[in-house]
């Protein structure tokens, strides 16, 4: 192994020990009742300031937030260890026998990042599932520079590993020599400081330390989201056991209110769920 990948995945061993984003931030004495809302890291932002939101307009009301991955999520809520499982992929085969009913709150799409220093700007989806797969390994074969592939992947637990799959690998299998990470914050770092590396994000995460990638000579934006012309979309859920009731009833009621859609939903970077799609 060079030199170039083993300082990427050391650095990516680095970030993996950083602790993920929590739950809600609600100090003080303990509430009457108490919403358990788990699973995706990119729905973090979205459930975790609607909830705080929440707790605001119900005093006795506490909700606890926390970013564990989808499939972490799912298997919560179909446990009762929460009352709503967050997922940024969609039910396997295996797990629609499970009495779960799916909620969609927002669109979002997944954005190939790299380093702003690589001169590379725009791939097709065939490229991109040919880097993933370890086929394409140095830059050189793409315009680029002569330096060797980063790869930065998500971890299986991951909701946005498996849509990527599904939307970009098809058929291939993902390289093993890549670097293995469990949130979005920590692919995010590692490619802002590797020249050499690409990762995969929500576009609601990207921000000036990478740069998204045009795709098939779409460039990733709320626009070509909206209008289905990004090959990279999908719907991002909540889940729950049956369908919702009680207070988890309310609190998704109040994901899907115009004023969350329009502010909270649209601020993390992500489409409302009312517009652009099904």
């Amino acid at each position: 192994m060079n030199r170039r990948r083993t300082l990427l995945l050391l650095l990516a061993l680095t970030l993996a020990v950083m602790p993920l984003a929590g739950c809600g931030r609600n100090g003080g004495a303990a509430s009457k009742t108490q919403l358990n809302v788990t699973g995706s890291t990119t729905i973090l932002p979205i459930a975790e300031i609607a909830g705080e939101d929440f707790q605001t307009a119900h005093p006795a009301v506490r909700v606890l937030v926390s970013g564990v991955g989808s499939s972490a999520g799912i298997e919560a809520v179909t446990n009762g260890t929460a009352e709503i499982g967050t997922s940024s992929r969609e039910l396997k085969p295996e797990e629609a026998s499970l009495g779960l009913v799916d909620t969609k709150i927002a669109r979002d799409a997944i954005a190939v990042i790299v380093n702003p220093a690589n001169t590379v700007t725009s791939l097709t989806t065939s490229q991109v599932a040919d880097i993933f797969a370890g086929k394409i390994v140095n830059w050189s074969q793409l315009g680029g520079r002569d330096l060797p592939i980063g790869l930065v992947n998500r971890d299986e637990a991951s909701g946005t590993r498996d849509a990527f799959s599904k939307l970009v690998l098809k058929d291939l299998d993902f390289d093993p020599t890549a670097a293995v990470l469990p949130g979005t914050g920590q692919v995010r770092s590692v490619v802002a400081q590797s020249e050499s590396a690409i990762g995969y994000i929500s576009l609601g995460f990207v921000d000036k330390t990478v740069k998204a990638l045009v795709i098939d000579t779409v460039t990733p934006s709320e626009k070509t989201v909206a209008d289905g012309s990004y090959p990279l979309s999908r719907v991002l859920h909540f889940f729950t056991k049956g369908a919702p009731t009680g207070l988890a009833k309310e609190y998704i009621d109040f994901v899907l209110s115009a004023k969350v859609q329009d502010t909270v939903v649209r601020d993390a970077g992500f489409l409302p769920i009312a517009e652009g799609g099904k």
